[in-house]
């Protein structure tokens, strides 16, 4: 596995190929837009989507957590995709147990709102954006004022468009500017869309088990 260490807003911080932020010094672990019960939630709807998602992603988490020491897990908003995303429970408990010393807060995002917070058992922090851990402000939504503090965000599901001419790659991606991150979707069953990139942003690509960096953008795009 290869990450990528960069600074942000004088910390410094580890970009993981599990699309996932650790913030060292505070042993802390971002994710971003997981959106647990979204494929139950097609399948309710009549849409033939495939099962297995859930511990998809809940085994993806365990490899996040198992490569680097984490003592505070953040959910960076949309955790629940749907209401139908509660028949996930069990499967989320049985998770928990396994990390039960581990603190967990889940910022809310516009899916949670609608989905409902998650089952209290589950002994989840459960929060409001902006979640400030300075000289962070963990949201879901990256728009947040200047002030705030450096945003950490999710929501876009951004990706990136890598091509040689002939052929083209569209990778998920971290983008890093002056007073906001975001991170790639961390969920299995998410999709991806190519942000509008501000100049200065710094670009960093997911690419299998490393992250590296596509360069610094010099106009917006």
């Amino acid at each position: 596995m290869s990450v990528h260490e960069t600074e942000l807003s004088g910390e410094r911080v580890q970009l993981l190929p599990h699309k996932a932020l650790y913030w060292p010094r505070e042993r802390l672990l971002a994710v971003a837009d997981i959106h647990f019960g979204k494929a139950a939630a097609f399948r309710a709807h009549g849409v033939p989507v495939p099962h297995g998602t859930t511990q998809e992603n809940l085994a993806a988490l365990d490899a996040a957590l198992a490569a680097v020491d984490v003592a505070h897990l953040i959910f960076l908003g949309d955790f629940l995709h749907a209401q139908a995303a509660h028949a996930a429970t069990d499967a989320l408990l049985a998770w928990r147990a396994r990390h039960a010393g581990l603190r967990v807060t889940v910022v809310r995002g516009n899916h949670d709102r609608h989905a409902g917070d998650p089952a209290a058992q589950l002994a989840l922090d459960i929060v409001d954006e902006p979640y400030h851990v300075a000289p962070f402000a963990f949201c879901h939504h990256p728009d947040f004022p200047a002030g705030t503090g450096h945003v950490i965000a999710g929501h876009i599901h951004p990706v990136y468009r890598l091509s040689d001419g002939r052929d083209a790659l569209r990778l998920p991606c971290f983008a890093a500017g002056v007073q906001r991150t975001v991170l790639p979707a961390f969920g299995a069953f998410t999709g991806g869309h190519a942000m509008r990139l501000a100049g200065g942003d710094r670009v960093f690509v997911v690419a299998g088990d490393a992250v590296f960096s596509v360069g610094k953008i010099t106009s917006g795009t």
